[in-house]
């Protein structure tokens, strides 16, 4: 009987912390403008449930660590391009921006190297195409999304020796563009564009957690 009582306890307390962290989760998107919530919810579940899992170590790391490893992800931020602007169909300047928080021209509008006149950060997304095994090279694809414009793919290919030495790149929340992976992205697939701006990388790109 006591063992039984045990496992149900168990069982119970376990319950109780995933309602939290659905909860946690609805709460978070409740609060997120509409243009976050495509995808939102999935990716503010995943997130939560990773933390529980690392309890208790800080439940933060670098996301283009976790997507890549440090070495990649030294590569892939020392060879980011710098921010640059294209004029739009209405004539404003636009930058990359994050889809999930601008799809207006009106808030890609730049006002200095790393924010725009709305307080979003610049932004581009990235994916790896690593074939490095077999003495090949590591092809890093940079895609900006500018509202109204669509989507921009700049590359970088690299060999093995050339990756190892990024290794110690700073990775700092303030250096421009922010950079979003594509591979820890949840529900990247299913969001929806206007007509002319499907991302050419939707179903392209193949998942990676916790390298």
């Amino acid at each position: 009987m006591d063992r039984e009582r045990g496992s149900a306890s168990v069982e119970h307390a376990a319950l109780v912390l995933l309602a939290a962290l659905v909860a946690g989760a609805v709460v978070a998107l409740a609060l997120a403008g509409p243009e976050r919530r495509d995808g939102a919810l999935a990716s503010a579940i995943a997130f939560k449930q990773r933390c529980a899992v690392r309890y208790p170590d800080p439940c933060w790391q670098d996301p283009l660590t976790e997507a890549y490893g440090r070495s990649v992800a030294g590569a892939v931020r020392a060879l980011a391009p710098p921010p640059e602007a294209r004029v739009g169909p209405d004539g404003l300047a636009l930058v990359g921006v994050d889809y999930r928080r601008c799809r207006q021209p009106g808030c890609a509008v730049p006002a200095d190297g790393r924010l725009t006149t709305s307080n979003r950060l610049i932004t581009a997304f990235t994916s790896i195409r690593d074939e490095r095994r077999g003495a090949g090279s590591l092809t890093i694809d940079y895609w900006v999304y500018r509202p109204s414009i669509g989507w921009e793919q700049v590359s970088r290919t690299v060999d093995a020796d050339t990756v190892s030495g990024y290794a110690t790149t700073p990775l700092l929340d303030s250096a421009s563009p922010a950079l979003v992976p594509l591979e820890t992205l949840l529900g990247r697939d299913e969001a929806s564009f206007a007509a002319g701006e499907d991302p050419p990388w939707r179903g392209q790109v193949k998942s990676s957690w916790g390298r």
